[in-house]
């Protein structure tokens, strides 16, 4: 299952951005506890270039982790709230009168999970040693087991170095079982690649299988087989008042209740809340492209990634829904409303495409043709890779190569950019380089797809909620 550990055993002569000095950095530098970052490196065949992206974009879950819990920082910069909501209003012109700060020591939940699967993904390609890799994860799960928690479930954003709940609003401030679905998501991923009976492996996956156990999903039914809600909190109870009604980011959120070995939802709760919504089939054409699920135009591009870091797509089918024509057609009408442009925003372009959820000048907005301010997020075309190998890599050429002096970074990618508006971020997020990395590899070799779907719990979820899959055995 090893990949070729020579691929890049070659030296780069690189010039670092806003340095004009030339170094030589190569990267393959045998296991290393540290990655080095590069700059805009001239010529890459594909593949090369792939890596290159792939490498550098988890520099952010390995480097930038919390130094205490080893979690995922939410983002890279600091902003002005006192709740997340705060900053991401300010995006609808309503006003911020925040004097609290916000990020330096505030987990993403959800974003750890994905920084797991990037962290799979960086032993697989020999970027760092496997019982490195897998130390980082132990203090991470150990602390978790420590952490507050509601019922099994965590909150959306927590401090990584008390382990306390950092309130999303002022109603949300306690479980998210969206975010505790993709946190899990991750753990199950790596407890089925760290699977030798070294003591420290086994530790590890007896330590995920206790956080697995301990969720109680069924909790947030609210022991019925209606609604499916999104949030609760020890001193609002159900007060936030959010079920979760499909099609979104979701799925993975009832399968992975549908799995649970100790507190399943009923399907009816998968029927009745997710799938009976106003807004779960579609049908329509967009650009003679056929919908099957979701909003107008389909929506910010997240929709088809998040879920799809661990279901593989290909051939999953229920309700007479392909998902592979959903996600691929999805793709397709978020690109072809960029050449359109209706707008008419400077810089959009077949190279240059992607409309999702993520920062902009007026706050964090989930983008989409319905809510397009002019932004590009990178993730959304690379994340795409999958469906639209071809144009996402169009894509990243130009961010690389024609945009790079401006969005590459240590990091990878910057969160997002609006040429239109002269633009930059100078952030990144952990939900959004997350994807990047995962589904580029999911690209390449389907690895995190082969992991996740070949889980025992995973496969009688499916089956529970009447899915077919060729990789449901």
């Amino acid at each position: 299952m090893k990949y070729c550990c020579t691929l890049f055993a070659i030296a780069f002569i690189v010039l670092f951005q806003n340095n004009s000095a030339a170094q030589k950095v190569n990267l393959k530098d045998g296991y290393p506890n540290s990655i080095k970052p590069v700059g805009v490196i001239k010529g890459l065949d594909d593949s090369t270039l792939l890596e290159v992206v792939q490498r550098q974009t988890f520099r952010y879950f390995w480097h930038f982790a919390h130094p205490v819990s080893g979690l995922s920082r939410e983002r890279s910069n600091t902003i002005r709230a006192d709740y997340f909501w705060d900053y991401a209003n300010e995006a609808y012109d309503e006003p911020n009168f925040s004097k609290g700060t916000y990020g330096p020591e505030a987990c993403a939940i959800g974003g750890t999970g994905f920084g797991i699967m990037a962290t799979i993904v960086a032993v697989e390609r020999g970027w760092i040693g496997r019982d490195t890799a897998l130390r980082r994860l132990v203090k991470m799960v150990d602390f978790l087991n420590k952490a507050e928690s509601f019922h099994g479930i965590f909150p959306h954003f927590m401090n990584g170095e008390t382990g306390k709940t950092i309130p999303f609003g002022k109603l949300d401030d306690g479980a998210d079982i969206v975010e505790t679905s993709y946190l899990l998501m991750g753990f199950l991923c790596a407890r089925e690649y760290f699977n030798t009976d070294a003591p420290l492996e086994k530790y590890f996956r007896n330590r995920v299988n206790e956080l697995w156990r301990s969720a109680n999903w069924n909790w947030h039914a609210k022991g019925g087989n209606t609604l499916f809600y999104w949030h609760w909190s020890p001193l609002q109870g159900f007060d936030m008042n959010f079920p979760i009604r499909g099609w979104n980011e979701c799925l993975i959120t009832f399968i992975m209740s549908a799995s649970s070995p100790n507190h399943p939802i009923s399907p009816d709760v998968y029927f009745n809340s997710f799938v009976n919504s106003a807004s779960y089939f579609n049908g329509k054409k967009y650009y003679d492209i056929k919908l099957p699920l979701g909003f107008e135009y389909g929506g910010p591009l997240f929709f088809s990634h998040y879920t799809f870091m661990g279901i593989d797509p290909h051939n999953l089918e229920s309700f007479q829904v392909n998902y592979w024509e959903q996600n691929l057609n999805h793709t397709l009408i978020n690109r072809q409303w960029c050449i359109d442009n209706p707008k008419k925003y400077k810089g959009y372009s077949k190279e240059c495409w992607g409309l999702t959820a993520g920062d902009s000048y007026k706050g964090y907005v989930a983008h989409c043709p319905q809510e397009d301010l002019g932004v590009i997020q990178p993730t959304a075309a690379l994340s795409a890779f999958p469906y639209t190998p071809g144009y996402s890599m169009e894509a990243l050429r130009h961010f690389y190569y024609d945009l790079g002096d401006k969005i590459w970074s240590e990091y990878g990618f910057v969160d997002g950019f609006s040429i239109d508006k002269n633009w930059y971020a100078k952030s990144h997020l952990a939900i959004d380089q997350g994807p990047i990395v995962v589904m580029i590899e999911n690209y390449r070799s389907g690895l995190l797809w082969k992991l996740f779907m070949n889980i025992p719990d995973v496969q009688n979820g499916l089956k529970k909620l009447g899915f077919k899959s060729p990789s449901i055995k």
